[in-house]
């Protein structure tokens, strides 16, 4: 039986009906793309870390005072992000004494990372409100260019004041808690060292650790005014440009290489240690002049081993140096290497900010754990005990930095960073992200590069093997 052939009139109204419902698929597909918030580009939390290291090259910080920068500048970006996230676990409960952020009732309302930009920017703007203007023109300046990318990217004007609303709330609650570490109270403390033949004193020769050529990478440095302060009868236009002058201040101050560098670091709060003292360190060898005794033995593989260094090896020495006022400090250096990590690995931008605020708080309590013991025992450096002892014209290869001996600040931020490291590989699943930075057995191994660390920075005479930098001698590490 022949098949009844379609009425040209129901033909049209099939048609009809389809053209219909494609229109209809394509309005709602045109809404949803209007709603969707573009992805956020990793380069914004690496742009962010790129600036930081250079602020705190260029504002001659401390690597402890560094350290706390980078701590509050990171949670700044992580809680920004995390607004929008659902892998970015909140961070109350996991860092010590931080309140619940504020987060978005909707997260269609507001982009993560214009939350980030303006909670950044509200946080650094209060704890670099000493700066010199060139470094808050800085940070204005990479504020303002990764707010134009995202508007760029199509996020609206009514989303963008939502998300700059929020993020601004969010900055102001990270600066709030910041108040509340101990940092103000450490200012202008006076402190007496110990004497006597057993503790440190700070006797390194200016023309040691001073640069004495102006560049990019460096500055000189004078004794009489380490940070190069603006004296009357000495201003010319080309002292301003060269010299950097920068006020004395309280809330980031200039490393004074001929004084004491933060002897109360280890009252400030940890951001996830429980105390300063939680992890246990070794005592440290007796004093002692006599040639049989282990502090002697020790000072004397560091006088040995400066004889032998080849040329690696001091390429090696002088890479970890991060010499604070000359550079970004060993904590500008690991952020640095977290950036890269994030470009080799292809993390997403949520997965740089969290890690960056693990190696960021990883590095501050590290700072604070091992300045705590610094200041506790208060250990000779190599350098006088082996003038002397053994050889009174003995200089260690890298300048000897303003602070005590042991336990090494930049060993132990070094290993910090590298096991905070190993957490970056994946994003955090349920409640394991940064919770991860508290530490679950204070004697885990450290990684490679943290034992090049601990040993490269041997107490400034960076001694090493045929295989590379070893472990410093116990008790003699900067």
């Amino acid at each position: 039986m022949r098949r009844k052939r379609p009425s040209f009139s129901i033909t049209i109204q099939s048609a009809s009906r389809g053209v219909r419902l494609a229109a209809g698929m394509c309005l709602i597909a045109a809404f949803a793309a209007c709603d969707r918030t573009p992805t956020a580009d990793p380069r914004l939390v690496s742009e962010w870390m790129h600036t930081l290291y250079g602020v705190m090259r260029v504002e001659r910080m401390s690597p402890p005072v560094a350290s706390r920068l980078l701590g509050y500048a990171t949670t700044a970006l992580y809680a920004g992000l995390a607004t929008t996230s659902s892998t970015l676990p909140s961070l109350t409960g996991v860092l010590n004494g931080i309140p619940e952020l504020p987060r978005a009732a909707n997260q269609r309302d507001v982009d993560g990372a214009l939350a980030a930009i303006a909670a950044e920017r509200v946080v650094l703007d209060s704890l670099l409100r000493e700066a010199l203007p060139t470094t808050r023109a800085a940070i204005q300046r990479v504020a303002d260019s990764l707010a134009q990318s995202r508007s760029a990217a199509g996020i609206s004007e009514a989303r963008q004041a939502r998300s700059d609303s929020l993020g601004r709330k969010i900055g102001i609650a990270i600066v709030a808690w910041s108040r509340g570490d101990g940092f103000d109270s450490t200012r202008g403390r006076p402190y007496t060292a110990p004497v006597g033949l057993a503790y440190w004193v700070n006797d390194a020769p200016g023309n040691v650790y001073a640069a004495q050529n102006l560049s990019g990478a460096s500055d000189f440095v004078a004794l009489d005014n380490p940070a190069n302060m603006l004296q009357p009868g000495n201003a010319s236009d080309r002292g301003l440009i060269l010299n950097r002058p920068k006020k004395k201040n309280a809330t980031i101050p200039a490393v004074n290489m001929a004084g004491m560098s933060e002897p109360y670091w280890g009252h400030v709060r940890p951001f996830a240690l429980r105390t300063w003292s939680e992890c246990p360190v070794a005592e440290p060898p007796a004093y002692s002049p006599d040639s049989t005794s282990s502090r002697f033995t020790d000072a004397r593989a560091v006088f040995d081993a400066k004889k032998t260094l080849t040329p690696e090896q001091r390429e090696i020495a002088f890479y970890w140096a991060d010499n604070a006022g000359e550079s970004g400090t060993p904590v500008g250096h690991w952020i640095s290497i977290a950036s890269q990590i994030v470009s080799e690995r292809h993390l997403s931008a949520e997965e740089a900010a969290r890690t960056m605020v693990l190696t960021a708080a990883a590095q501050a309590d590290a700072f604070v754990a091992s300045w705590g013991y610094k200041y506790q025992y208060n250990l000779i450096r190599p350098r006088t005990y082996i003038r002397r002892l053994i050889d009174s014209t003995w200089e260690p290869l890298i300048p000897t930095p303003p602070f005590p001996e042991y336990p090494s600040g930049h060993s132990t931020q070094s290993a910090a960073a590298c096991l905070t490291g190993g957490y970056t590989a994946a994003p955090p699943t349920s409640a394991s992200g940064p919770a991860s930075i508290r530490p679950r057995n204070c004697s885990n191994p450290i990684s490679s590069a943290g034992r090049a660390i601990s040993m490269g920075r041997k107490s400034t005479s960076n001694s090493t093997t045929s295989s590379g930098p070893r472990r410093s001698t116990k008790g003699w590490r900067s």
